[in-house]
Protein backbone atom coordinates (compact mmCIF):
# COMPACT_ATOMS: atom_id res chain seq x y z
CA UNK A 1 0.00 0.00 0.00
CA UNK A 2 1.36 3.53 -0.84
CA UNK A 3 -0.31 6.74 0.74
CA UNK A 4 -2.33 9.58 -1.47
CA UNK A 5 0.43 11.64 -0.95
CA UNK A 6 3.04 8.84 -2.77
CA UNK A 7 0.65 8.60 -5.47
CA UNK A 8 0.56 12.35 -6.31
CA UNK A 9 3.87 11.99 -6.86
CA UNK A 10 3.49 10.28 -10.26
CA UNK A 11 2.47 12.66 -13.60
CA UNK A 12 0.77 10.87 -15.64
CA UNK A 13 -0.07 12.55 -18.77
CA UNK A 14 -1.85 11.91 -22.29
CA UNK A 15 0.64 11.52 -24.88
CA UNK A 16 0.24 11.51 -29.12
CA UNK A 17 2.35 8.69 -30.54
CA UNK A 18 4.35 10.60 -33.20
CA UNK A 19 6.57 7.96 -34.26
CA UNK A 20 7.22 4.25 -33.51
CA UNK A 21 9.96 1.34 -34.84
CA UNK A 22 11.03 -1.37 -33.83
CA UNK A 23 14.63 -1.69 -31.60
CA UNK A 24 17.08 -3.35 -33.73
CA UNK A 25 18.06 -6.94 -32.03
CA UNK A 26 15.26 -6.89 -29.82
CA UNK A 27 11.85 -8.72 -30.47
CA UNK A 28 10.36 -7.41 -27.34
CA UNK A 29 11.07 -3.35 -27.85
CA UNK A 30 9.66 -0.56 -29.67
CA UNK A 31 10.94 2.96 -29.91
CA UNK A 32 8.39 5.49 -29.48
CA UNK A 33 8.59 9.24 -29.64
CA UNK A 34 5.44 10.47 -27.81
CA UNK A 35 4.28 14.10 -28.42
CA UNK A 36 3.71 15.27 -24.61
CA UNK A 37 2.07 19.01 -25.29
CA UNK A 38 4.00 21.85 -23.17
CA UNK A 39 6.58 19.31 -21.91
CA UNK A 40 7.35 18.83 -25.60
CA UNK A 41 8.19 15.24 -27.42
CA UNK A 42 10.19 12.05 -25.20
CA UNK A 43 11.22 9.18 -26.55
CA UNK A 44 9.76 5.71 -24.56
CA UNK A 45 11.14 2.17 -24.70
CA UNK A 46 7.96 0.30 -24.40
CA UNK A 47 7.88 -3.68 -24.37
CA UNK A 48 4.95 -4.18 -26.47
CA UNK A 49 6.65 -5.14 -30.06
CA UNK A 50 4.99 -8.59 -29.93
CA UNK A 51 1.65 -7.03 -29.23
CA UNK A 52 1.53 -3.82 -31.61
CA UNK A 53 3.14 -3.13 -34.88
CA UNK A 54 4.77 0.05 -34.81
CA UNK A 55 2.09 1.81 -37.71
CA UNK A 56 -0.51 0.88 -35.11
CA UNK A 57 0.16 3.49 -32.62
CA UNK A 58 0.63 6.04 -34.96
CA UNK A 59 -1.39 9.18 -33.86
CA UNK A 60 -2.87 6.71 -30.43
CA UNK A 61 -3.23 8.95 -27.62
CA UNK A 62 -1.25 6.93 -24.54
CA UNK A 63 -1.17 7.54 -20.65
CA UNK A 64 2.65 7.91 -19.83
CA UNK A 65 4.24 8.23 -16.76
CA UNK A 66 6.37 11.39 -17.38
CA UNK A 67 8.31 12.18 -14.69
CA UNK A 68 10.03 8.90 -14.13
CA UNK A 69 13.42 9.32 -13.83
CA UNK A 70 15.28 8.68 -17.29
CA UNK A 71 16.54 4.80 -17.99
CA UNK A 72 18.76 3.40 -20.92
CA UNK A 73 17.45 0.60 -22.53
CA UNK A 74 19.46 -1.09 -25.41
CA UNK A 75 21.83 2.05 -25.51
CA UNK A 76 18.27 4.26 -25.97
CA UNK A 77 17.51 6.88 -23.11
CA UNK A 78 14.05 6.17 -22.09
CA UNK A 79 11.89 9.49 -20.85
CA UNK A 80 8.81 7.82 -19.21
CA UNK A 81 6.94 4.88 -19.75
CA UNK A 82 3.47 3.62 -21.71
CA UNK A 83 1.12 2.38 -19.30
CA UNK A 84 -0.67 -0.87 -20.46
CA UNK A 85 -2.70 -3.78 -19.14
CA UNK A 86 -1.43 -7.29 -18.78
CA UNK A 87 -4.01 -10.17 -18.93
CA UNK A 88 -3.31 -12.61 -16.42
CA UNK A 89 -3.46 -15.79 -19.32
CA UNK A 90 -1.04 -17.81 -20.96
CA UNK A 91 -0.85 -15.42 -23.73
CA UNK A 92 -0.30 -12.36 -21.79
CA UNK A 93 -2.15 -10.14 -23.57
CA UNK A 94 -1.63 -6.40 -23.53
CA UNK A 95 -3.00 -3.59 -24.23
CA UNK A 96 -2.01 0.13 -23.83
CA UNK A 97 -4.53 2.68 -21.80
CA UNK A 98 -6.11 4.98 -24.21
CA UNK A 99 -8.57 7.44 -24.18
CA UNK A 100 -12.01 7.40 -25.32
CA UNK A 101 -12.76 10.95 -26.00
CA UNK A 102 -9.62 12.53 -28.01
CA UNK A 103 -7.77 15.40 -25.44
CA UNK A 104 -5.06 17.98 -25.92
CA UNK A 105 -1.22 16.30 -25.34
CA UNK A 106 -0.42 16.90 -22.45
CA UNK A 107 -3.51 16.88 -20.08
CA UNK A 108 -3.48 15.31 -16.67
CA UNK A 109 -4.51 12.11 -15.83
CA UNK A 110 -6.75 12.44 -12.96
Amino acid sequence: MISIEEFRKMKLEVGRVIEAQKVEGSEKLLQLKVNLGQDGERTLVAGIAMHYAPESLLGKLVVVVSNLEPATIRGIRSEGMLLAAEEDSPEHTISLLTLDHPVKEGSRIL
